[in-house]
């Protein structure tokens, strides 16, 4: 294998801001960030070469206003699978049948992971909450669980059931009553035994096979034989991604997640064997962001060293080559201030701490999707087991956005009760400020209830008379 290129970059090079901004950019999703056989594909379906959001405007366009009709159409030319309308949804004998023949063992992990994970997401429950002022008003928060959800799973370069349990329990733990999941109609997805036992193992009964932003459109404005969600979230693509952009405010989303990112923040404490893997397990998403920032200079040709060790023994070597080559670093900062600076400003998804205190720097981080601590807390514990969901921001959207929990598969209500007196104590101050605003009639929808001389409530009616039954004939 050819020597590895990574670039480096000094933050106290002149132009260091802007090569930060470039690292942090690249997978936005105004980015694009497709392959030469994605852009001959959409090519020959629509017969131009569409920028991925033209295309995913198109295909969700199309789904809405054709439904089932364009959704098998579009999964037959960018899938290259036909299905008829009866083989959209799996039937229960075959996720049952997956189920029976997958395997103990399997069935084993993925019981202990989901228990992990429904541990902790019910420790995020928020619950209802009252504040009475006594004689006066009453004000109240209620949570209630979306009736419906959408989870959508990637088939690509291989099968995932950690998203199915990263996404299907924290909206069990919510109470969310349906789950859905669609996946692509391929070895990976929704022809997977795996993907099938693990679905069935969560009691997920709905299962479809249907991929892309043909898939997501199909959850959003619902077509014939799958009724429309309330929410839809999972990872997937740059179309995927676009979709859910797309249609969102017809239902909520999750986030508009790009590629898998780590940055590993390290002194000379860190052990390069340890950073290379961490590295290059977000690297051989392929694509995926990984970057490495130290104030500890040699630390930077340990882990290049480590790099090309490591990579000769992995199975995906040529694509985490490519995309450490592509869209990796390693950043050299003059001192741990200026480090911490450089995490900010990156926001990335997975941030891992291995430095001899990483609790120490821990409170100067303002934005990432999850942070790992010290050296035996590795992403991929995050990624498959310890009970957070790996749906995370991605793209520097961590300095705006959360990741998933149960607490989002929920809508918040507000309710309010007032007495007499209690609107009186702030009538003037709703009064002054409606009228401020011009909006007389807000103001007096307030002055009528709260003036004593306002108009008496109404008696109750008497009760009607029942007419008696008229005797039997005899």
């Amino acid at each position: 294998m050819p020597a590895l290129k990574l670039r480096r970059i000094d933050l106290t090079a002149n132009n260091a801001a802007a090569q930060i901004a470039k690292l942090r950019d690249q997978f936005r999703t105004d980015t694009e960030v497709v392959s030469a056989a994605s852009k001959k594909k959409t090519q020959a379906v629509f017969g131009e070469a569409l920028p991925p959001a033209r295309a995913v405007e198109r295909i969700c366009n199309d789904v809405r206003e054709k439904g089932l009709a364009a959704a098998l159409n579009y999964t037959e030319l960018f899938d290259g699978v036909k299905l008829k309308p009866d083989q959209l949804r799996v039937k229960p004998a075959e996720l049952a049948e997956a189920h029976a023949n997958v395997g103990d063992d399997f069935l084993e992990v993925i019981r202990q992971i989901r228990y992990n994970v429904m541990q902790f997401q019910s420790g995020l429950l928020q619950r209802d909450a009252v504040m009475p002022v006594s004689g006066k008003h009453e004000l109240q928060v209620r949570y209630r669980a979306l009736n419906r959800v959408g989870v959508y799973c990637p088939g690509g370069a291989a099968a995932y059931p950690s998203t199915l349990l990263m996404t299907v329990c924290p909206a069990q733990v919510a109470g969310c009553e349906q789950i859905i999941v669609c996946m692509p109609p391929n070895a990976t997805g929704a022809y997977n035994r795996e993907m099938l036992a693990t679905c069935h193992e969560l009691g997920i009964t709905e299962v479809y096979r249907l991929g892309g932003a043909q898939a997501i459109a199909a959850m959003a404005y619902g077509v014939e034989g799958l009724k429309p969600v309330d929410m839809i979230v999972g990872p997937g693509n740059q179309y995927v991604a676009l979709a859910k952009k797309h249609v969102f405010g017809q239902v909520a989303i999750d986030c508009i997640a790009g590629p898998s990112e780590i940055v590993v923040l390290a002194d000379d404490s860190a052990h390069p064997d340890y950073v290379a893997l961490d590295l290059l397990a977000q690297a051989e998403h392929s694509p995926g962001v990984a970057v490495l920032v130290t104030w500890y200079e040699p630390l930077m040709n340990e882990i290049q060293d480590a790099l090309a060790k490591r990579l000769a023994k992995l199975s995906r070597a040529d694509l985490a080559k490519d995309s450490l080559e592509r869209f990796g670093a390693i950043v050299l900062a003059p001192n741990k201030a200026a480090a911490v600076d450089c995490v900010n400003a990156i926001a990335p998804e997975h941030l891992h701490i291995q430095t001899r205190d990483p609790d120490a720097i821990l409170d100067d981080i303002e934005s990432a999707g999850a942070v790992f601590l010290g050296p035996f807390t590795p992403v991929a514990v995050g990624d498959y087991a310890a009970g957070p969901s790996h749906v995370l921001p991605t793209g520097g959207t961590a300095r705006f956005a959360s990741g998933l929990n149960t607490n989002d598969f929920r809508k918040r209500t507000s309710i309010l009760r007032f007495t007499r007196n209690g609107l009186k104590d702030i009538a003037s101050d709703v009064i002054f400020l409606a009228n401020k605003e011009g909006l007389t009639a807000h103001a007096a929808s307030v002055e009528l209830r709260a003036n004593d001389n306002g108009p008496a409530a109404r008696p109750k009616p008497k009760p009607e008379k029942v007419p008696a039954a008229a005797p039997a004939k005899k």
